[in-house]
């Protein structure tokens, strides 16, 4: 009897194992262009293809004005839920596209209370926060190799201890939505600096028995003053500084983010749909088209 249980327990252990680990798993080589691919799409993705994958950060912004202390002007929460699916190309190979929505709430720094509205302390005009809610952030698509038979790498993915560290820097410089036709002879381009930088667990990410991994992120960005802060072409910059991580679910965010997603975002609960044809959305597209509308109906109530 004991020797029929124990096998039994053996046999169950050995269902549950083979269960657990995918048939196959193996170990990723970032030297190889489809495992580095695969190393970014487990970084940014889900658990499978159309799977949703929520990252999570928290932090605060400050202003940065020469000659004058940086002030924390806000704390921030923010979040982006989105899926990745699969594409093909007969001579790139076999890749996928990453489409997403994003939101980040400007806070109160004294009560962590959603700010409506906020006093300019350098105007003193008070004016209705805006905040980030950008539908959709879509990427292009990735595959192995590109369009000229480059492989895929990931130069600054590098391995400490059983940490691998991937630190990503974009620089941003292009054409301001709001700042006319002109902007190469008298500048106000966007001008923004983004860095990414992603922690993870070696075994976690390399190991394909785990369906995905779950990085830590910390995220800095520099970038002009927010259009809706009304600053009259004041020198300065925005400084962002957040830290958080890719999530196992939507409901692990935290409460004020799902609260505000509830009453003015309900959208931002899914991912957009993987054929997404629409331009992305930014801060300063979302605030024209904000502007253009209220002028609009201004004009029709004349």
């Amino acid at each position: 009897m004991k020797a029929n249980f124990k096998l039994a327990i053996t046999l169950a252990i050995g269902a549950a194992t083979t269960l657990a680990a995918p048939a196959g798993a193996r170990t990723l080589d970032p030297a190889k262009p489809e495992d580095a691919l695969e190393i970014m799409k487990r970084t940014q993705c889900g658990e499978a293809d159309g799977v949703p994958a929520v990252y999570y950060w928290s932090g605060k912004v400050y202003s940065r004005v020469s000659g004058e202390p940086d002030r924390h002007l806000f704390n921030g929460e923010g979040m982006n839920i989105r899926q990745c699916v699969r594409v093909e190309d007969p001579k790139r190979g076999v890749g996928y596209r990453q489409v997403s929505r994003e939101v980040m709430f400007y806070l109160d720094p004294a009560t962590n209370e959603v700010l409506r509205t906020w006093k300019n302390p350098w105007s003193g005009e008070t004016v209705d926060v805006m905040q980030i809610a950008n539908d959709p952030v879509n990427g292009r698509p990735s595959f192995p190799y590109s369009a000229d038979g480059k492989p895929f790498t990931i130069s600054t993915l590098r391995k400490q201890g059983k940490w691998l560290f991937l630190p990503m820097e974009v620089p941003l410089f292009y054409h301001n939505v709001l700042a006319g036709d002109f902007q190469d002879y008298v500048g106000n381009k966007y001008h923004a600096m983004e860095i990414f930088d992603f922690a993870m667990l070696a075994d976690e990410m390399l190991d394909t028995k785990y369906p995905t991994a779950y990085p830590t992120i910390s995220w800095v960005r520099i970038s002009d003053w927010m259009p809706w802060m009304k600053m009259r072409g004041r020198q300065g910059q925005m400084v962002f500084n957040a830290m958080g991580a890719k999530l196992k679910k939507y409901d692990d965010l935290p409460k004020v983010i799902k609260d505000e997603i509830a009453l003015n975002h309900p959208e931002y609960t899914a991912p957009p749909p993987g054929d997404d044809p629409r331009p992305n959305e930014t801060t300063w597209t979302v605030f024209k088209k904000m502007i253009d509308a209220e002028r609009a109906a201004a004009a029709d109530e004349k």
